[in-house]
């Protein structure tokens, strides 16, 4: 457990995560994307209808990986398997984000309520194997 707690530390300090996704015929998908720590997992804020949210929730198989905003890998990946929450399960994410990313995660809440609200946005918990 120690273990795991180390890497989802090191994975959640940084910016940006590289989230990669499963196609159907097994095709890499990667997209950066904002990462925060909750607890034994990690959590990310998508918009609902993302080609990644399509794929977790036909495989939640993925491997994450800390990153540049780019997306250029700045360390090794890890497995893992994500899940899309429901919106009262993952409503603390955007608590998460406004601590972390500060004005930019207002911003771009604000972005989305104006787009829709919360409806349109999704949580995702990634719990890393082993």
């Amino acid at each position: 457990m120690e273990h795991i707690d180390t890497v989802l530390d090191d994975l959640s300090v940084g910016r940006y995560l590289l989230l990669t996704t499963f196609r159907r015929d097994g095709s890499p998908a990667p997209t950066p994307v904002w990462v925060m720590r909750d607890g034994a997992a990690l959590a990310v804020w998508s918009a609902a209808d993302a080609g990644k949210v399509k794929r977790i929730r036909n495989s939640g198989r993925v491997t994450v990986c800390s990153c540049d905003w780019r997306g250029k890998p700045l360390g090794a990946s890890v497995p893992g398997v994500a899940e899309v929450l429901t919106p009262s399960a993952s409503a603390h994410f955007t608590g998460l984000m406004k601590r972390k990313y500060g004005l930019a995660a207002r911003i771009g809440l604000a972005g989305s309520a104006l787009r829709g609200g919360s409806g349109r946005m999704a949580g995702i918990r990634i719990r890393l194997d082993g």
